[in-house]
């Protein structure tokens, strides 16, 4: 695999980007590629031994990387599934046996030793052209590896595939076509135990699950670089230029840095330009704001326009004053009509003061008549009290009065306001204006002034009418002085921008200047001292030839690591991409039971070194969390699965080999990948050969497919040794399907033993499929009864609740006749009924029973498969 892998890097230094000494270079390393990949970077030993090869082969080696042998191959095999395997002499196999794989499920069962991972390394030898295991154990011949050491014989397998026509083709090894078809429980096991192991190792964990680590171990053992101690880079006259130039090492770098400055300046005036307007020269901006000889620059203008004092505002507006003269009107025609009627009730007013005149001397005369000094016990009419009952009865009269003065006060405040405006438009229009008479000087604007705004003036317009046009026009000049104001401001702005503009050109001219004459006087430097040792550096010149070769060699050996090392990097991003969907998807199938804030919502895999795998959940898909240190182990052992078997599924593999799942996966999740794998559609139409040690897998698995399913499985069981030296094979295989394995004992008139089948059949089917269905069309939520808080769920009970679930007029699956009619066939009879006797006792043992009734079992068979069949 290593050495495949390191054939597959070689095809990238196809094309311009890599020269001919690096072509040369890995080509030198392909021929002796068996030397190198024992060699590590301990003292040195590689890089001594790519020197020694490079001097040696350098100038007889190719500069053309050979084509990859797989393509000499087809690329596409065009095979539909593998149809026979012959192994043997071959690791555990001391002896060919001959394996027919010609099903779309190939199941195989053996306790661990018994050789399945020998088959499946045979499988990988055929399919791929080597064992991974033989590297990561350090076989340099693979032969010995793979050599059975008890007849120590090594016959290579064969293998034969046949195509969707159904014609056979032997299989020649192709690792770029079938490199994926296998799903390795080391690879998975040591990937769940990445999360354990340093954060550094953890960024390894991709390439450990495609079994990457010895490629990526042989990629490290290359040094970055060949060191003087190793090769010869300079001869002695030009160690001896060198040690004078560095003199000049200090010129060179301000040439450098010049250099770097003057594209810095010449970036950030290009950035500054197109701030300004794009599609002008710098030379072009400078002109146009600082201007030149023959006109002003803008800022110029700016500013001479901004010296100009902005134009005055009245204030003023038609609506405003118009309000306001409204206002006056209504003041003064009130006032006036309340005189009016005050100076209609004059003779009340004159008795008003009379009354009001008789008050006011009481306490100067309180016992006798002021007019007449009559004492009050003489008069007719206490003239104090009349006058009081008279005041009251004129008490409107002082009222009006009050109101007559609130209201002239009124009026006269609205009269100056209008007197002010009318002062405003003076001001403004001071030539020839006829509302010059009407001015306001520091006399209070009364009655008869506001009268006189009313009166026609000589050119027949009332001071009124000419005050209403010209605030008019006074209001129309306010709004062109608030354009003129608004106008200034953005001036302003403009002009703040542009002298920012212009102090930033000064800046940049000022570093160019500087870098110009630094770059100047560092040149001039070097051209004096090429002068002065001219002859030292021809002499250099002719010396380079002698030492040409091993420069060439270090800058390629330099390239060449760097290719191989970045080829390494990407490799695990370039084998996942583009799978995160369909790994959420596959992980989600595995963790079906689990609650919605468990399953993934997307999963970000490592593309580049140093980066984790990022996963989120549904049920807050946002925050991304290291799947390595939130996941259990075994959660992460499922995120390892479903990565492999997402690239299996990506790639179009035409066959999964799944070798012993039940060390690759935890008893929580069995048996939704067991569903995954065998009930989804996701590998329907793909031949799956697995491998498992666990006999209740293997029976789950079975019963998990329908009974036809299992029939057309090609079912294997590797059996102990016993003592011999050669795997044990029983190619016939009892089905642990429990519905077929009724059928086949009932065939062969074991009817205790089909009934017994039977039973577990109707357990399997009821607490499974026939559930799982109800969950889907309908509710499966059930109500059972138990005897006790430790008994089990009773066959009988489960099988009525589902019969009533399906049942329901809501029970949405238009076909559920098919489920409904056997499971009613079977509950139609009485609980005490010789068939629920026998399948609620089965076949416990009991003295002098009765022989079981032959009819009854082949109707409970019947029964099963009809419910099998009818949840395909």
């Amino acid at each position: 695999m290593i050495r495949a892998e390191y054939q597959r890097f070689m095809q990238t230094l196809h094309g311009q980007n890599t020269t001919d000494s690096v072509r040369k270079l890995a080509n030198i390393v392909s021929a002796h590629f068996d030397e190198l990949l024992p060699l590590t970077t301990h003292q040195g030993q590689r890089i001594r031994k790519v020197v020694e090869l490079c001097q040696t082969y350098w100038g007889s080696t190719a500069t053309s990387i050979p084509p990859l042998v797989e393509q000499e191959v087809t690329q596409e095999v065009p095979i539909s599934r593998l149809k026979s395997l012959a192994v043997g002499p071959f690791r555990g196999f001391a002896r060919q046996e001959v394996f027919d794989l010609n099903s779309r499920l190939v199941l195989i069962y053996g306790p661990n030793g018994t050789g399945k991972s020998s088959f499946c390394e045979a499988l990988e030898f055929t399919l791929l052209g080597n064992v991974a295991e033989a590297d990561s154990k350090r076989f340099r011949d693979q032969n010995e590896y793979l050599r059975n050491a008890f007849v120590n014989q090594l016959v290579a397998p064969s293998l034969v595939a046949c195509d969707e026509r159904g014609n056979d083709i032997a299989i020649v090894p192709n690792e770029s076509a079938f490199r994926f078809c296998f799903v390795e429980k080391n690879r998975i096991d040591s990937f769940s135990r990445i999360a354990a192991q340093a954060p550094a190792k953890q960024t390894e964990l991709i390439a450990t699950l495609f079994g990457l680590e010895a490629f990526t171990e042989f990629v490290r053992n290359f040094t970055s670089e060949i060191g003087t101690q190793y090769i010869d880079l300079q001869g002695n006259l030009a160690l001896r230029l060198a040690q004078k130039q560095q003199s000049l090492q200090g010129a060179h770098q301000q040439i450098q840095a010049n250099v770097t400055e003057l594209q810095r300046i010449a970036t950030e005036e290009s950035a500054l330009t197109n701030s300004y307007r794009p599609g002008i020269s710098f030379e072009q901006l400078i002109v146009e704001l600082n201007g030149n000889g023959q006109a002003a620059g803008r800022i110029a203008q700016l500013e001479t326009e901004l010296q100009q004092p902005p134009p005055p505002k009245s204030n003023l507006s038609v609506a405003t004053f118009e309000a306001l003269g409204g206002e006056a009107t209504t003041l003064i025609t009130e006032l006036r009509q309340s005189q009016q009627q005050l100076a209609g009730a004059s003779q009340q007013v004159s008795f008003k003061q009379l009354y009001e005149a008789v008050a006011k001397v009481q306490q100067s005369s309180p016992g006798a008549c002021p007019a007449c000094k009559t004492p009050l016990q003489h008069v007719q009419v206490n003239p104090y009290m009349n006058a009081g009952q008279e005041l009251t009865k004129l008490q409107q009269l002082g009222e009006l009065q009050q109101k007559i003065v609130q209201l002239e006060q009124k009026a006269l405040q609205a009269i100056f306001k209008v007197g002010q405006s009318l002062n405003t438009c003076l001001r403004f229009f001071s030539q020839n204006n006829p509302l010059k008479p009407f001015e306001l000087g520091n006399i209070q604007p009364g009655l008869q002034w506001w009268d006189s705004l009313f009166g026609p003036l000589p050119d027949t317009f009332t001071g009124w009418q000419h005050l209403i046009s010209q605030i008019q026009q006074l209001e129309k000049n306010d709004k062109q002085a608030e354009e003129v104001i608004r106008n200034r401001e953005n001036q302003q702005a403009e002009l703040k921008l542009l002298r920012d503009i212009a102090q930033q050109i000064t800046v940049l001219a000022t570093q160019k200047q500087t870098a110009l004459g630094n770059q100047a006087n560092a040149q001039r430097l070097i051209d004096n001292f090429q002068n002065e040792n001219a002859q030292l550096i021809a002499n250099v010149e002719a010396e380079k030839p002698v030492i040409a070769r091993n420069q060439e060699i270090v800058a390629a050996y330099a390239i060449f690591v760097k290719k191989l090392t970045d080829y390494s990097n990407r490799l695990p991003a370039h084998l996942v991409a583009d799978l995160g969907e369909l790994v959420v998807e596959l992980y989600n199938a595995f963790n079906r039971n689990d609650v919605r804030a468990e399953l993934l919502a997307g999963v970000k895999l490592p593309l580049a070194p140093n980066q984790r795998m990022r996963i989120a959940f549904q049920n807050n898909p946002e925050p991304l969390f290291d799947a390595l240190h939130i996941l259990s182990e075994g959660h992460v052992r499922c995120l390892g699965l479903a990565i492999l078997l997402a690239k299996n599924l990506k790639e179009q593999a035409p066959v999964l080999i799944f070798d012993d799942p039940v060390n690759a996966i935890d008893d929580d999740h069995r048996e939704s990948i067991r569903r995954t794998l065998f009930e989804d559609e996701y590998f329907s139409k793909k031949q799956i050969i697995l491998t498992c040690h666990g006999e209740e897998f293997f029976k789950d698995i079975q019963n998990l497919l329908r009974a036809e399913e299992t029939r057309n499985a090609r079912l294997l069981s590797f059996l102990p040794r016993l003592g011999e030296q050669h795997v044990r094979v029983d190619f016939n295989c009892a089905p642990r399907n429990y519905i077929l394995a009724a059928r086949n004992h009932m065939n062969r008139n074991e009817v205790r033993d089909a009934l017994a089948k039977s039973r577990q059949g109707l357990e399997a089917l009821t607490k499974g499929k026939v559930w799982r269905y109800v969950s889907k069309f309908g509710d499966g939520h059930l109500s059972l009864k138990f005897r006790s808080a430790s008994s089990p769920i009773e066959l009988r009970g489960l099988a009525e609740q589902l019969r009533s679930k399906i049942a329901k007029a809501n029970f949405s699956d238009p076909n559920k006749a098919c489920v409904y009619d056997p499971i009613d066939q079977l509950l139609n009879r009485s609980g005490d009924s010789r068939e629920w006797r026998y399948l609620n006792k089965g076949t416990h043992e009991e003295n002098d029973r009765g022989e079981f009734d032959r009819q009854t079992v082949e109707l409970i068979i019947m029964s099963l498969e009809q419910i099998d069949v009818a949840l395909q």
